[in-house]
Order: C-alpha cells, then sequence, then structure tokens
C-alpha cells in the first residue's frame, strides 16, 4: 500500500505519519493543503490518500473533486473532527472511498486502511447511519428512479444474486460472512459487489449502499455497527 497524508497540522501530520509507519503501513509522501496533494498525487501516484476535509487555501473537498477528475483510480479516505461534518454527503457523491473521525483510534485506522485496499468502503462508527439517512432524505426529495433494483434484464438491474448480496452487504454483514452464507467464495462476493456499483454507476460501495437504503431494499436502522 502506497499512502499519502494531507492535512494543515504538522504536529498531527507527523503523529500521524509516524504512527502508521510503525504498523508497516508506507507513508510515500504528505502534503499541507489540497493544492498541494493534488500537485504530489500527480508525481507520487498513491494507492490511498488520507486527507483532512477542512484546509486552507484549497480544502480536501476542493481536492477531492480535483484528485478525482484527473486520476479516478486513487482511494480518497477524507478525515473529520466531528460526525456532523456537514461535507459528509457531498464527500461520499464526489467519489471519496471512506470517511473516519479523527479520533480512531490506531488500531481501527489501519484495519480500515487494509480494507479500503481490498475494496471495502470503510467508516467511522456513527457516521454510516448518519450518510444512508442523509441518501435517503435527498432520495425522498428526487423523483423515484424509472428502474428498480431487480427484476428485467436492461442494462442498470441486478440479477437475484446481485440483489441477495447487495442486501446482506448493506446489512453490515462482512464479505467474508455473505461468502458463508451463501455457500460461495469470498472473491466471488467482491465480483458481485464491483458488478453491483458498475451497473448502477456509483463509485464506491457506500454509495451503493445508500441507494439499497433509498429504494426501501433495507431499512437504514439495521446498519449502524
Amino acid at each position: 500500500m502506497k499512502l499519502m497524508l494531507v492535512d494543515d497540522h504538522p504536529l498531527f501530520l507527523e503523529g500521524l505519519q509516524y504512527l502508521l509507519e510503525t504498523y508497516g503501513i508506507k507513508v510515500v509522501g504528505v502534503a499541507h493543503n489540497g493544492r498541494e496533494a493534488l500537485k504530489k498525487a500527480r508525481i507520487l501516484t498513491p494507492d490511498i490518500i488520507l486527507m483532512d476535509i477542512k484546509m486552507p487555501e484549497c480544502s480536501g473537498m476542493d481536492a477531492l473533486k480535483l484528485i478525482k477528475a484527473e486520476m479516478p483510480d486513487i482511494k480518497i479516505m477524507m478525515l473529520t473532527t466531528s460526525e456532523e461534518d456537514e461535507d459528509l454527503f457531498d464527500a461520499v457523491k464526489q467519489g471519496a472511498s471512506g470517511y473516519l473521525l479523527k479520533n480512531t483510534n490506531a488500531k481501527t485506522l489501519v484495519d480500515m486502511l487494509t480494507d479500503l485496499e481490498k475494496g471495502e468502503a470503510p467508516l467511522s462508527p456513527g457516521l454510516a447511519t448518519r450518510l444512508l439517512r442523509e441518501f435517503k432524505r435527498n432520495g425522498e426529495n428526487e423523483p423515484k428512479s424509472s428502474q428498480p433494483l431487480g427484476g428485467g434484464n436492461k442494462e442498470g438491474q441486478l440479477t437475484n444474486r446481485q440483489l441477495e448480496v447487495l442486501e446482506m452487504v448493506a446489512k453490515g454483514i462482512t464479505y467474508k460472512e455473505v461468502a458463508e452464507a451463501l455457500g460461495l467464495a469470498e472473491r466471488t462476493v467482491k465480483y458481485h459487489m464491483e458488478r453491483i456499483i458498475e451497473r448502477l454507476h456509483f463509485e464506491n460501495r457506500a454509495q451503493v449502499i445508500a441507494y439499497a437504503v433509498q429504494m426501501g431494499l433495507v431499512e437504514d436502522r439495521r446498519i449502524d455497527k
């Protein structure tokens, strides 16, 4: 894993870099604002960027949009000090692959980075429910999709197996547990999720799960882990 860190507080940045490197995670570079993050991302081509959302000159949100537009394969995990951050919903819509509170403990952070590298979409406890409710509330103010999740063979719709996998993942069940329950290999479950993301034209798993809630496939109250 090649990781780049972005934060405008030097002491926090240095401490985070030291902490992650003690866990064997390679930090290829650091930046202190969004503009610097974009420049260094072009040079360092990190796999993952862990980026503060509130920064001077160029915010994490602005940098997220610029980096994803130019280098969509880079996974970006946003950092925030509060689960009430108003940018949470917009960050996921713009392609953020994860969203973490700065008070997350070291082991949880490392585990989430590892999950992100494997294709998971990490969210700090508490943020998942708020995110899903934001998607649901916004969805209630928009016309319902003319194409439901299931049925038919039109492009963008899902197979029965994909619906089954999505419903279980949306309930907070891990890929490994889904695989065991359905008698599949874990890599097959991951493949199904990749196809679901592709068919529904989303950026990541968090957006797909939010869509599942919006469409009534699973209740949002069942997802707060």
